[in-house]
């Protein structure tokens, strides 16, 4: 009933919004007169715009037997076919933009909140302000120039100087020192160590030339299945669990058992193939977990699969650094676009990992700028309802009752704190479609923006009209699935 009344409105409004022949009408071409009449036609003028919404909402009823028609544009194109492309584009990157946006807001809020007034508090919040408050036009515009242009031009003769190498590793340092608990004195160890490692990095990085020619292979998804069986098992179990170590372990070495068993298969992959890959290392680790896990089996489950999850990330990254050189070449040495979400004429396009390569590499920009914005929102959020759950007396019951802080923090106090940001999520994800409409038009990204911004400008109500349906019905479908995410985070709610 919402979206009827809205698309009503929003019809209305398109209509009167302009002149549809105000660009004819301000020709001297002789066949002017002509093509007016051929337009009228077309766009049907000649109806008054009540009968024109009531053909338009009786082709977008047939979406009920799966026959949606979402008429056609001044020019006589289908919108079914310019909204499927439109919307591809558009929802892969804000689908991106939102996963990216939620594990990194919901970190650094988590982590702010449980260093309340810290340094590390006061620096993520300021930060997050900053974020929130730039404009889009704004921050997608320094993107291109700082992100792009002057990174490409550096690509050309990579290196790593020592006053940055110094900058970034003690940034790095203030970060990991702010993140650790404890007195001053593991602090400063656990910040010299990370100045030191991120230092040695790009050491290494600038020795080795690993931006131009990356160094791939095995070691990367078992560096990372180890990172991880270590990471996971620490927050959704326990670190002394010795069973949950060695399920995870076990898990992250299936995977990459199946990873050697079908490196040739690897080379030129399918989506599909990938995808089924990835589910049998899924389910190996519930297996292994099941079989091995003792008592602990559903928490060790899931540091076993998200373990899989990262080890499938790892040989990803791995397989796309293998092909950089060749992508790199392609492009003539400029890989971060500034425009488009594809190289037009792509020679790599047959190319599995070249054609993952170029797509990746343009989606880098647009994405980032919609994620900062989204990081900073889901930060603050995530901030202020971590702060009001520890404050509750359930939480100082279980820290009385002898509870490790880990297991108070996950299974406490953040469970609880997701309510109020699954809300936020369900708005988030169909605003950010709305707020693709700028940074799509700087990064000439041809999606939903553009299609909504011609429409617009051309008083062309059907491709509006388009993005109002799918945007309005992504806002409808995202609060149903908020509300079914409630009754999962809070059995209260299922009775």
């Amino acid at each position: 009933m919402i979206l009827f009344f809205a698309s009503f409105l929003v019809y209305g409004l398109t209509v009167h919004s302009g002149d549809p022949l105000a660009d004819l009408r301000e020709q001297n071409d002789a066949n002017r007169q002509n093509r007016i009449d051929q337009r009228v036609a077309q766009m049907r003028l000649n109806d008054p715009w009540i009968v024109r919404y009531g053909d338009w909402l009786r082709g977008i009823l047939g979406c009920v037997r799966l026959q949606c028609d979402f008429g056609e544009n001044r020019s006589g194109q289908d919108v079914n076919a310019l909204l499927a492309n439109a919307a591809e584009s558009t929802i892969r990157l804000v689908l991106l933009a939102t996963i990216l946006g939620i594990l990194v807001g919901v970190f650094f809020g988590v982590m702010a909140a449980i260093r309340q007034y810290s340094g590390f508090d006061y620096s993520v919040t300021f930060i997050a302000f900053v974020f929130y408050s730039l404009p889009a036009f704004v921050f997608a515009v320094l993107l291109k120039e700082f992100g792009a242009i002057r990174f490409n031009n550096w690509l050309a003769e990579p290196a790593f100087n020592t006053v940055f190498i110094v900058l970034v590793a003690g940034i790095f340092a203030v970060f990991v020192q702010a993140i650790i608990a404890g007195p001053m004195k593991n602090r400063i160890i656990s910040g010299a160590v990370a100045f030191a490692a991120a230092a040695a990095v790009f050491v290494i990085l600038d020795v080795t030339d690993w931006v131009d020619n990356p160094i791939a292979g095995l070691w990367m998804p078992i560096t990372t299945g180890i990172a991880a069986a270590v990471m996971f098992t620490a927050l959704l179990s326990s670190i002394t669990n010795r069973r949950a170590i060695f399920s995870a372990l076990g898990s992250a070495g299936a995977m990459v058992l199946l990873v050697v068993i079908f490196a040739e298969r690897l080379e030129q992959p399918t989506w599909t193939f990938l995808i089924v890959l990835l589910l049998a290392g899924v389910a190996l680790a519930v297996v292994i977990s099941q079989v091995f896990g003792g008592y602990a089996k559903r928490s060790i489950t899931w540091a076993s699969i998200w373990t899989v999850v990262s080890v499938g990330f790892a040989v990803l990254v791995d397989y796309l650094a293998r092909n950089w050189s060749d992508y790199v070449e392609l492009v003539r040495g400029r890989p971060i676009s500034t425009i488009g979400s594809m190289s037009p004429n792509f020679r790599g396009a047959d190319d599995f990992w070249l054609s993952l390569l170029d797509t990746s590499t343009h989606l880098i920009l647009p994405t980032l700028s919609l994620t900062l914005m989204s990081v900073a929102s889901y930060t603050r959020y995530t901030r202020s309802s971590m702060l009001e759950v520890l404050g509750q007396d359930y939480v100082r019951t279980a820290r009385a009752k002898g509870l490790p802080e880990h297991t108070v923090m996950t299974r406490h106090a953040f469970r609880n704190a997701l309510l109020p940001i699954t809300t936020i999520v369900a708005f988030d994800f169909a605003s950010l479609i709305g707020g693709a409409v700028i940074t799509e038009k700087v990064f000439g990204w041809k999606g939903m923006g553009e299609l909504f911004e011609t429409g617009l400008r051309n008083v062309d109500p059907d491709p509006v009209m388009a993005f109002f349906i799918v945007t309005g019905g992504i806002a409808v479908l995202m609060n149903m699935l908020a509300d079914i995410m409630y009754a999962y985070i809070d059995p209260r709610i299922r009775r």
